[in-house]
């Protein structure tokens, strides 16, 4: 029995999916919207909302905790001088999840998540984790 088991397991061990988050919170942050599975979007936005709180906190302690989940300086950098200051009022939720289409090769449902507040330059295209 799984009760009071939190988070999903996505067929992975558990420094695969720490791995995986990672790598899938460092590309949010850089790009402010990738596409991705929806299961893997819903596991990252508990990831996403606490380290935007760090970069809230500005303190040396918040951007050490930031650095052991990020992978670059650079988007450490980012996430407190750039997307930490967007939301200097909001309590939580940071992300926001559109649903755009199927893949094709297993039907999985694919999403894309992105920050609520935007600049002028993450109207890019979408950077997607999956191929297409």
């Amino acid at each position: 029995m799984r009760h009071r088991k939190r988070g999903r397991q996505l067929g992975r061990n558990s420094k695969h999916r720490l791995a995986l988050f990672r790598n899938l919170v460092t590309s949010l942050m850089e790009h402010e919207r990738i596409e991705t599975t929806e299961a893997k979007a819903k596991e990252l936005r508990g990831i996403t909302d606490r380290l935007i709180t760090l970069g809230k906190q500005g303190t040396l302690q918040a951007r050490r905790g930031a650095l052991r989940v990020l992978r670059t300086k650079q988007t450490v950098q980012k996430l407190f001088d750039d997307v930490a200051k967007r939301f200097p009022e909001r309590n939580g939720g940071y992300t926001r999840i559109i649903k755009t289409r199927q893949r094709p090769g297993d039907a999985a449902k694919l999403v894309a998540i992105e920050l609520v507040e935007k600049t002028n330059e993450s109207d890019k295209e979408i950077v997607s984790s999956t191929p297409s």
